[in-house]
């Protein structure tokens, strides 16, 4: 009974982080064929648009990616060395978000737009 649950698990994992992937591959098409091909803006705002799309959906396809991570690890390799894995993977995809997020708004998360 408990290895099928930890198997339910760990396919939930794989599923939740099958679905970051695609929404970083498919938010990447959407957002190119939304600004580059059937925008008809100055090539300059089409840019940073469309590398403000792409950020965006790197952002949230790295938040489900992180979502499997964990499911995976605590259910299925609850270990020292998984949890140390886990640690560091969550560490350097927590610092693409915060640098994602810091080319998108032009601040830090914790900072005031005004400052």
């Amino acid at each position: 009974m408990i290895q099928e649950l930890i198997k339910i698990a760990s396919a939930m994992g794989e599923i939740v982080e099958l679905a970051g992937v695609l929404v970083i591959v498919f938010g990447f098409i959407s957002t190119f064929f939304s600004v580059i091909v059937f925008n008809r803006k100055k090539s300059e705002d089409r840019l940073v648009t469309f590398r403000t799309g792409i950020k965006k959906n790197m952002l949230l396809g790295l938040d489900f990616l992180v979502a499997g991570d964990i499911i995976r690890t605590v259910t299925v390799d609850p270990s020292l060395s998984g949890v140390a894995s886990l640690g560091f993977l969550v560490l350097i995809r927590t610092a693409l978000v915060f640098t994602i997020h810091l080319e998108i708004e032009g601040h830090w998360p914790w900072q005031n737009k005004n400052e």
